[in-house]
């Protein structure tokens, strides 16, 4: 049974860490993605809730440096929230590119894996063969002895 030694098990094992790492790299830029798009939720529902108290401080019209308080927000968060914006789609783009990556790692590693699975039974058909050839050879002796 010595025989059955897969050349390219180093391979193997460099292409299974390969997929691992791919698999954490793609974890990872897609924490990234989700906690960007939350944050850019919760910045989205405080200009929601700021632009109402602005709506209820335009009816007060004592209040017209609050207004001007209110607009400079307004401006530096519509700033702020096209920059997440951006931010997320540069995220969703790294993480498509960590999808294709782990992809590609599976499918290498998964080649590898039914070669060392076809060379295995390859491996079992030849000893069977070979026992076989054996059983009959001393079958032949015995009948040859015999007779």
């Amino acid at each position: 049974m010595a025989g059955n030694v897969f050349e390219l098990e180093q391979v193997l094992l460099y292409r299974r860490e390969m997929e691992k790492l791919r698999k954490q790299e793609f974890a990872v830029a897609k924490h990234q993605l989700e906690r960007a798009n939350e944050e850019l939720q919760r910045e989205e529902a405080l200009v929601v809730l700021l632009s109402r108290e602005y709506q209820k401080c335009q009816q007060d019209m004592g209040c017209i440096d609050d207004m001007k308080l209110y607009l400079d927000f307004f401006t530096r968060k519509r700033v702020e929230i096209q920059q997440y914006g951006e931010q997320i789609e540069q995220l969703d783009q790294i993480m498509d590119e960590k999808r294709t990556d782990l992809m590609e790692a599976s499918k290498e590693k998964k080649v590898l894996e039914s070669l060392k699975k076809k060379q295995a039974v390859e491996f079992r058909q030849l000893v069977a063969v070979r026992e076989r050839n054996f059983l009959d050879e001393i079958s032949i002796q015995k009948k040859g002895k015999t007779a």
